[in-house]
């Protein structure tokens, strides 16, 4: 994750609004229907060559696929691993069980039903290598055909904990040996898009937002922090063999509409996100729960080498973020960490992470990114 400093370029958080006809495979495929395979891969890659060109004309610096083929930015992996089988109804989050009324509205979606977890049931192996090699395969091919300069790309890939802490473990004795058996089975998808040139996106809410969980609800701080050292410690494992320069990391409190008036703090978090072997990190700051967390940076700065992708682009409503806003936003975030840290405005989160939950728009997400580009060049242009 290398870029320069000499003004602020942009980039979003992997997943984008996909097609109709898309999410209409997408559902028959999760309800365990018949799909035409010619009419799969078509739709794929025609949705993939669109969204690459959105990006492009959005002028976009660092782009992906936008996830198209995907149903979810975490339960992909039940194509990729071996040992999920079944469902089982989830607990919700804390913050939501205070209010359950509103609850009941927040994760409607046609395609997925996203109140029921994936069960393990079974060792967890990879077995995605060719479905993996697809994809990477199918944003090549893209990308070459497409007319565009683009500075970098990156491909998006489920953490070890986001796996473990969204699939229900039936399997194993304890869940540290659970989680170090995704991270086993995930090390390979890792190296794939490694092996691509293409920098590696890890996605990791859940270092967040770990305390949120029924595990973990109502714990201690130090036992909430402690949670994230052992899945970052995972992470690290299963990236040992990844250039930490080709590696950037989301994290955030969870990409939906609701109180997160329980969200941890992000200066008490920031220590044991900085153990993680990577160069680049991404952080909401337009979430206005946590939008005065720029502070943070300050005060738990930054290691070096590292780039900051801080989140100055609100993915939960149609208002679209004013270029002033956001440019408001990244000078925040500028003057807080070290004048040598390279900036890259992104985002808060993907605009599609579950496949058929829009909250934003499809038309009004590419005029926020648009005005993401907007919002970066006034910053620039207000540092020289």
């Amino acid at each position: 994750m290398t870029t320069t400093n000499d003004r602020i370029r942009t980039t979003h958080i992997g997943s984008l609004p996909r097609p109709p006809a898309l999410l209409e495979l997408l559902e028959a495929r999760q309800n365990d229907e018949p799909v035409d395979e010619d009419e799969w891969t078509e739709t794929v890659a025609e949705a993939t060559r669109a969204v690459v060109e959105r990006q492009a004309e959005a002028g976009l610096d660092i782009v992906n696929n936008g996830e198209q083929s995907r149903v979810s930015f975490n339960w992909y992996v039940a194509d990729r691993l071996s040992g999920i089988d079944g469902k089982r109804e989830q607990e919700l989050w804390a913050d939501l069980q205070e209010f359950p009324a509103y609850a009941e509205e927040t994760f409607e979606t046609d395609v997925i039903d996203l109140s029921m977890q994936p069960v393990v049931d079974g060792p967890i192996e990879y077995t995605g290598h060719a479905e993996a090699e697809d994809e990477l395969e199918e944003f090549r091919d893209t990308l070459e055909t497409v007319d565009a300069d683009f500075e970098g790309t990156f491909v998006t890939s489920a953490s070890p904990s986001i796996v473990a802490t969204t699939h229900v473990n039936e399997y194993y004795d304890t869940y540290e040996e659970f989680l170090f058996a995704v991270a086993e089975a995930m090390q390979a998808e890792y190296e794939l898009v490694a092996e691509t040139g293409m920098d590696l996106q890890i996605d990791a809410p859940e270092l967040l937002t770990i305390g949120q969980t029924a595990a973990y609800a109502g714990e201690p701080l130090e036992e909430i922090r402690a949670a994230t050292r052992l899945h970052v410690e995972a992470l690290n494992e299963a990236l040992e063999n990844v250039p930490a320069e080709q590696v950037r990391l989301h994290t955030c409190w969870g990409s939906y509409e609701g109180p997160h008036h329980l969200d941890a703090d992000l200066v008490e978090m920031l220590p044991e996100i900085y153990e993680a072997d990577i160069t680049g990190l991404s952080v909401e700051q337009a979430n206005p729960r946590h939008q005065h967390e720029y502070r943070a940076f300050a005060e738990q700065p930054l290691p070096d080498d590292w780039t900051l992708m801080p989140g100055v682009v609100d993915v939960k409503t149609n208002v679209i973020d004013h270029p002033e806003t956001i440019a408001d936003r990244l000078e925040r975030v500028v003057d807080a960490v070290d004048e040598s840290t390279p900036i890259v405005a992104a985002p808060d989160c993907g605009f599609g992470t579950q496949a058929g939950l829009g909250m934003v728009d499809p038309e009004i997400a590419w005029a926020k990114l648009e005005a993401l580009v907007e919002g970066a060049e006034i910053a620039t242009e207000r540092r020289r």
